[in-house]
């Protein structure tokens, strides 16, 4: 029966590779590689003198061949895919609820406007206590379990049990799940008077859709020069990307061509038309901003079409295809490289197989004094390109290199406020003050300008942050890193409280006012 059942799993292999094949070249002689790769697992699988895993063997030999190869490319199970794609889809199915977790407690910090949770009453401070029977409050619940519990197809209900400030008893809602946005823009709100501000967080299915929707609101408020903030944006759809630099260009220009040993060239041109052909702008990048968020960089330095400020970007210029399996897993394979208009390829050196090397390399600009002084980066000259109409020098190989460095403020941010940052205790005790105080703040600041020009931390707040950092044994060194610190902190906590009453457009209203590379696009807007 052993023998029956291998040679039977052995067709199954050579039909699967059959049907594969007019897609893939693949060498099914006696000595090629892959009959040797699908013996071994026959053989495990079935001799071996214990019994094995067969799925986590297979994934485990993927794993181990990715491995080898450069450190974007990648195998993610049925569950990673799920979880990878949420964002960048543009949706997922749950209860719609912004949330934080606050005293072992799920606290909704704003239910989605015209989501399921709003439409049934839920309200910002609520605390989901039960889920369909099953307590999740003050049982250690970790954060993935609770969202697991909360979200689900599309139609299916839910029994919530919410603890409201000011009423005795447990209130009970019953809700049916439903799709919920997932916005990939982070703020768009005017700057100052005729410049617009847009902070994109990632390139996703509804980006362009959410940019447009964006753009129109500030140009209907009189917006002549746009800030797009692509800080900390780790990239996407490439087709996202290539929408969002069309918005800028003329007809025809170039905005990237991706090419690889086996896959031809291809470009991507403008269609013309956009939204923001003419007008000034600046696109603001960092360590952190890498692959879909360079394609738009790269294209508006290339065109000369706007200013690049801030710290050279990440520099993933590697392109690569989704590979779905039979079981809802993924391998995603790099198959090309992407260009900029000018030729640049702008993926940064690597060695196969070194991925922890590689992850290290923002880490390592920053004890190179990279991100402290842009004379310590240097590209070889073989690198060199110009750009499409005033012809400077620009270079791949490395990331995109800003028109306008601005150096990172290594003393901005002390040890100590980093460290209250890490344990969440600035976030816990702001979320502890504004639902303790939510609707004495409503009432006493109708709008976000008088907010903002009125409000201050109080004392209280700070004492709180202090007495919790002690209790954790986190401590400033001295008084003077504490008087360093408390500026800082006082702002942050100021965004935090605002992003809680209002959203995430108060939140870097108030914090970009501190933002260094933010500052410095300002003053080049004034002086041209």
């Amino acid at each position: 029966m052993k023998i029956k059942k291998t040679t039977v799993f052995v067709a199954m292999l050579l039909l699967l590779n059959l049907s594969i094949h007019a897609q893939m070249r693949i060498n099914l002689g006696v000595d090629s590689p892959l009959r040797k790769l699908q013996m071994a697992e026959v053989a495990i699988t079935n001799l071996y003198v214990d019994s094995v895993d067969e799925q986590r063997l297979v994934e485990d030999g993927i794993r181990g061949m990715i491995e080898k190869l450069d450190p974007h490319s990648s195998y993610s199970t049925p569950k990673e895919v799920k979880q990878m794609n949420e964002p960048l889809q543009g949706n997922f199915e749950g209860i719609g609820v912004q949330f934080n977790m606050a005293d072992d407690t799920l606290l909704v910090i704003q239910p989605v406007s015209n989501g399921p949770s709003e439409k049934a009453g839920i309200v910002a401070g609520d605390r989901i206590v039960y889920v369909n029977d099953t307590t999740i409050a003050g049982v250690k619940m970790s954060r993935e379990e609770i969202m697991r519990r909360l979200r689900g197809p599309k139609g299916t209900k839910v029994d919530l049990g919410i603890v409201r400030r000011g009423i005795q008893d447990t209130l009970h809602f019953k809700i049916t799940r439903d799709k919920i946005p997932v916005h990939s823009i982070d703020a768009t709100y005017m700057l100052r008077p005729e410049v617009g501000y847009i902070r994109i967080g990632n390139f996703g299915a509804t980006t362009h859709d959410e940019f447009r929707e964006s753009m129109k609101s500030l140009l209907g408020q009189g917006m002549k020069s746009l800030v797009l903030d692509l800080q900390g944006n780790g990239g996407g759809y490439l087709q996202a990307a290539v929408a969002i630099a069309d918005e800028f260009l003329h007809h025809n220009d170039l905005i990237v061509y991706t090419q690889g040993r086996n896959s031809y060239r291809v470009d991507h041109t403008a269609k013309g038309g956009g939204l923001f052909t003419e007008g000034k702008i600046i696109v603001l990048v960092d360590s952190y901003t890498a692959s879909a968020a360079e394609i738009v960089s790269g294209a508006i330095q290339d065109h000369d079409r706007g200013i690049i400020v801030g710290r050279r970007t990440f520099g993933k210029g590697l392109v690569q295809r989704p590979i779905d399996l039979p079981d809802g897993s993924m391998i995603r394979l790099t198959i090309a490289h992407y260009y900029t208009p000018s030729g640049r390829c702008i993926q940064k050196p690597y060695e196969k197989g070194k991925q922890q090397d590689y992850a290290m390399d923002v880490a390592n600009r920053l004890k190179s004094g990279e991100l402290i002084s842009a004379d310590s980066v240097h590209f070889a000259d073989s690198l060199k390109c110009y750009t499409l109409k005033e012809h400077r020098v620009v270079y791949g190989g490395g990331g995109i290199m800003p028109d306008e460095f601005v150096p990172l403020d290594t003393t901005k941010y002390t040890t100590f406020h980093r460290q209250l940052a890490a344990k969440s205790i600035l976030i816990t005790q702001s979320l502890r003050y504004v639902d303790n105080h939510r609707k004495q703040l409503k009432r006493e600041y109708k709008s976000f300008d008088d907010f903002c020009q009125r409000f201050e931390v109080p004392q209280s707040v700070i004492d709180a942050i202090l007495n919790e950092a002690e209790t954790q044994d986190i401590k400033p060194k001295d008084d003077d890193e504490l008087q360093r610190t408390l500026p800082s902190l006082r702002l942050q906590l100021k965004a935090l409280v605002a992003r809680d009453l209002w959203n995430m457009n108060e939140y870097y209203t108030i914090m970009n006012e501190d933002n260094d590379i933010v500052q410095r696009a300002l003053e080049l807007l004034s002086n041209q």
